[in-house]
């Protein structure tokens, strides 16, 4: 147990790295992918389950915990460790991505952010100081500065104007977020899609020293090309000593090819939320289980699997509840989802300290070309 934060880089093979996050909570191994407990609840998991998964460290959201049951609350309740049974590391992002997509009327200035709850229509102000305050106040262990997020496409001038806010905004983070042991506040490199404007933030941010840098603004609807374009942009302006996270990525392949471009950090609904709709991710590649063809199939999802979920109910199980719109089909396949995430991030870190990463992902594609038949795909959103 270690009362201070630190990063430390046990591995690499290429650009890909394997390593470790301390923190008082716990040590989160790295490529690590964080499942996304928004309201304080990863969605249709017990906090034993996503545990017993190999999460490390699971996100809370700002935006959605300040509306409701409200930061005060949660503090005056013991913060948010507490109230949702997860000894182990938070994340909690700004709130600035929500504000932007869910709010339908919001103000943005100098000063901060003005806008209406989805929830019930009233009005709140959140600011670079008051989205750190509400942080602290939940107590997460790793918190996000709060910054502007931009939609893509959108033109270089919107892209930079959002980007130099961020930047002002970090500054006032870094000021309100102090020194405080044991925790750490990381960065948001924004720009768009511009290579100029991504690497002249990067650099701003490392000139605040803060404890790690991530990289926002996508994962909304941009081809995965753009994505990793703006990956090997930033990458060489990050210090290696310090921890990547790539905010709100995404399917499986998006991490595979984030982690081969030296990301350390993820989170995405996209288990959580495909779980819900009836798909299930595999080795094999995704499965539709609302899909006729699973009604006779005894076979479970993935044998092998040590998530009892995945081995021990059968396609056709799983199928009937699916189509019968039971709950529990709803949490057997989050379960399976949100194991398979964890144990790609696991294989990926093995693949890593080995030095065999290039092979590994090769056998990775081989299983999902083999087992998923094309009509079985759907996409999801992942935001």
């Amino acid at each position: 147990m270690t009362d201070s934060f630190s990063f430390s880089v046990r591995a690499q093979d290429g650009a890909a790295r394997t390593g470790a996050i301390a923190t008082p909570r716990g040590t989160i191994r790295t490529p690590a992918f964080m499942p996304v407990g928004t309201a304080g609840t990863v969605k249709a998991m017990l906090p034993e389950q996503v545990r017993g998964t190999g999460a490390d460290i699971v996100l809370g959201n700002t935006y959605h915990l300040m509306l409701r049951p409200g930061a005060e609350r949660v503090a005056r309740l013991g913060g948010l460790h507490a109230m949702m049974n997860w000894p182990h590391p938070i994340l909690t992002d700004s709130g600035g991505f929500q504000v932007m997509s869910l709010s339908a009327l919001r103000t943005i200035d100098e000063d901060g952010v003005t806008f209406q709850s989805h929830i019930d229509g009233s009005r709140h102000r959140l600011t670079p100081e008051r989205s750190i305050e509400i942080q602290g106040l939940l107590g997460s262990d790793i918190q996000m500065q709060l910054d502007e997020c931009v939609r893509l496409p959108c033109t270089e001038a919107e892209a930079e104007k959002a980007m130099r806010l961020s930047l002002r905004w970090a500054e006032r983070c870094r000021i309100a977020f102090g020194e405080q042991p044991g925790r750490a506040m990381f960065g948001i490199v924004q720009g768009g899609e511009s290579e100029a404007l991504r690497v002249e933030s990067a650099r701003a941010l490392v000139g605040l020293d803060l404890k790690g840098y991530a990289i926002g603004g996508l994962a909304v609807g941009e081809p995965q090309a753009t994505m990793l374009r703006v990956i090997e942009t930033v990458e060489p302006h990050l210090p290696a000593g310090k921890p990547r996270y790539l905010m709100g990525v995404g399917t499986p392949d998006d991490l595979v090819e984030a982690v081969r471009r030296g990301i350390d950090m993820f989170d995405c609904v996209m288990p959580t939320r495909a779980g819900r709709h009836g798909q299930a991710y595999t080795r094999h590649g995704r499965l539709n289980l609302r899909n006729a063809r699973h009604a006779d199939d005894p076979r479970p999802l993935d044998p092998e699997s040590s998530c009892p979920a995945s081995r021990t109910y059968s396609r056709a199980y799983l199928h009937h509840l699916v189509r019968s719109g039971e709950i529990l089909g709803m949490v057997l396949l989050t379960w399976n989802n949100i194991s398979y995430y964890q144990d790609l991030m696991a294989g990926l870190r093995t693949a890593i300290e080995a030095g065999r990463l290039h092979d590994h992902v090769a056998e990775i594609r081989e299983g999902w070309a083999r087992g998923t038949p094309e009509h079985e795909v759907s996409e999801l959103s992942p935001a």
